[in-house]
């Protein structure tokens, strides 16, 4: 199973920036879909950004354009680069992992980092 390690969180101003950082216990090369999600007291955990299969990259539309999703593969990490910030992105942000192992799927999550932007 991968554990994930989630970083970079804190408090930032309206318009700041953070980056998040989310280390796996294993080679993120064959690991079919990571990224990020969050969560908002009261609100359901959404999808922030992930990398998916092949190499492509989906956003939420609320952070396209102020969010960017990378990767070190070396590293076994994957970074969210959030620029722009808005209080509306106050939540605790979660890495998940998603990954074959033989023919069952899995999936794992980090414990979550919160992100608090001030108004």
């Amino acid at each position: 199973q991968v554990q994930l390690v989630e970083s970079g969180g804190g408090l930032v101003q309206a318009g700041g920036s953070l980056r998040l950082s989310c280390a796996a216990s294993r080679s993120i090369v064959e690991i079919n879909a990571m990224g990020w999600y969050r969560q908002a007291p009261g609100k359901q955990r959404e999808l922030v950004a992930v990398f998916i299969s092949g190499g492509s990259r989906n956003y939420a539309d609320s952070v396209k354009g102020r969010f960017t999703i990378s990767r070190d593969n070396a590293k076994n990490t994957v970074y969210l680069q959030m620029n722009s910030l808005k209080p509306a992105d106050t939540a605790v942000y979660y890495c998940n992992a998603g990954y074959y192992s033989g023919s069952i799927y899995y999936t794992s999550w980090g414990q979550g980092t919160q992100v608090t932007v001030s108004s």
